[in-house]
């Protein structure tokens, strides 16, 4: 489970729901009444492909019931224990943070002992988490973080039978996992189409929130495509379907009883639901699924950028009519990008005739491509635009140094800026071939953001070769300028308004 700062809450993984000794004692099914025995269960055979009905007999909302009986017994509960090296991502040895998202998921939980391991460099853990079964012969969905570190797998199927499970592969840039267990003629799930859903649509999960089996909750998609700090490659289905800790893992369904995801992660400031979750869309997870059964691992592509979203005043500086597509804002060196002449300032806005509107859309599109594969990257460049083939490189792509370059001295006028140039040593440190050190700012450019320390690499996509280059991009008198600058090791461009 990943705790990730978004605003002031977090997104975090919902698998491995801590559990105790004989906390897992739940059943899978309980009684409809008290004190009414519970039917036998015959050992369950194939699920056919009937469709669920669309809506129920006054054809008002799904038929939630009928989903249930019938895909309810693919739903399973997986169970993992194993030891953990303890880490920085674990906030080291000591006791857990009450403020921390992630202890707030644990506290009172039986068996969580807090993060770190108080002290000891492995830590054991247990914990729970939800899957789905995709294939009768015992192949089984669930999250990458589910499973992690585990040393035990166990998979418990509604019907109350229990396997060991093996982790054919797991894959952490989608947080997508395979396992298998021995056995046959098992109930397996529909799969439907994530890209035909729409926002809006009526949505059902079942999990184990808590180690508490075959919990079904429903809602409706509230939005598409989204892209998490740390998730840039899956553009993840936004839901207001209640999932929990333990969740991680099982299937949301569509209306028609057809699996559109896999639930992973939820936006919290208390550690528990809080009307929204998020969901892995299946087509990236059957992709993900098809090359761990047939390579034992997934491989992703890379282009070689850092991206941000357009806003209104960046695409006036660089003359684009909207502010759609994905703004480069970094380019590494030896990468397939530099290869092939992306740069600084460029706005791709479709990958293979596919629109690029948020820069999200654009590390999807790369991330879930394999290297190798060829990119038709359509790009605007100085107030044009140009085609550009690319072919995408892999996750250990080399990166070269770049040498030290010229210096320069000036001011930046009335843009607010008091600049001098870096030193040998300063763009040695900064690793950039030129640029200006922001001492001093105020006015427009304060107002922007820019940051004293700051370094100042292009104007409107033009590298800072001196201060000239400031002064000739002032003298066009100019609405917006968008200064490329380097803070903290990373580039980002900042739109300053002057009028």
């Amino acid at each position: 489970m990943k705790p990730r700062s978004l605003a002031t809450a977090a997104v975090v993984s919902l698998g491995l729901a801590a559990v105790g000794a004989g906390a897992f004692g739940l059943p899978g099914w309980t009684s409809p009444h008290p004190g009414t025995p519970l039917p036998s269960t015959p050992t369950p055979g194939p699920v056919t492909p009937d469709a669920v009905p669309l809506v129920d007999a006054q054809g008002l909302v799904p038929d939630y019931r009928g989903i249930v009986k019938r895909f309810g017994p693919a739903v399973v509960g997986v169970t993992v224990s194993g030891t953990r090296q303890a880490s920085a991502e674990d906030d080291g040895p000591g006791q857990p943070d009450a403020a921390d998202p992630f202890f707030q998921f644990f506290r009172g939980m039986p068996g969580f002992q807090g993060r770190g391991g108080m002290g000891s460099p492995q830590t054991p853990f247990r914990g729970q988490g939800s899957g789905f079964i995709v294939s009768a012969e015992g192949l089984i969905l669930t999250n990458a973080h589910v499973v992690r570190d585990a040393k035990e797998v166990t998979v418990h199927l509604a019907d109350r039978r229990e396997f060991a499970a093996r982790v054919l592969g797991s894959d952490a840039v989608t947080d997508v996992a395979v396992l298998r267990i021995d056995a046959k003629d098992l109930p397996t799930v529909r799969l439907g189409d994530a890209g035909q859903v729409e926002v809006g649509d009526r949505v059902l999960a079942i999990g184990a929130p808590y180690g508490l089996e075959q919990t079904a909750t429903q809602g409706i998609v509230s939005a598409k495509g989204r892209s998490l700090p740390g998730d840039a490659v899956v553009p993840f289905l936004q839901t207001d379907a209640a999932v929990n800790p333990g969740n991680s893992g099982g299937p949301l369904f569509d209306g028609r009883g057809q699996v559109i995801g896999i639930n992973a992660q939820i936006y919290t400031q208390s550690g528990g639901f809080q009307g929204l979750s998020f969901a892995i869309p299946i087509d990236v997870a059957l992709r993900v699924k098809e090359q761990i059964v047939a390579t034992g691992k997934a491989r992703h592509a890379r282009l070689g950028v850092s991206v941000q979203d357009l806003t209104a005043p960046l695409a006036e500086s660089f003359g684009l009519p909207a502010p759609d597509g994905a703004l480069v804002s970094q380019v590494a060196p030896g990468s397939a990008a530099a290869r092939h002449g992306l740069r600084p300032g460029d706005v791709i806005t479709q990958v293979n005739g596919q629109p690029v509107v948020r820069s999200g859309q654009l590390s999807s599109l790369i991330g879930l491509s394999s290297p190798g594969d060829t990119a038709r990257l359509k790009v605007w460049r100085d107030h044009g635009w140009k085609e550009l083939t690319v072919q995408l490189g892999g996750q250990s792509d080399p990166s070269d140094v770049a040498d030290a370059g010229s210096q320069a001295l000036g001011d930046g006028g009335k843009i607010g800026l008091a600049v001098r140039p870096l030193t040998r040593g300063e763009l040695r440190d900064a690793d950039v071939p030129q640029g200006l050190l922001v001492q001093d700012v105020t006015g427009p450019a304060q107002r922007a953001g820019v940051e004293v320390g700051d370094v100042l690499l292009a104007v409107n996509g033009q590298p800072v070769q001196s201060v000239e280059t400031l002064h000739k991009a002032l003298r066009a008198q100019p609405r917006t300028l968008a200064l490329l600058v380097l803070r903290d090791h990373q580039q980002i461009f900042v739109p300053v308004k002057l009028s």
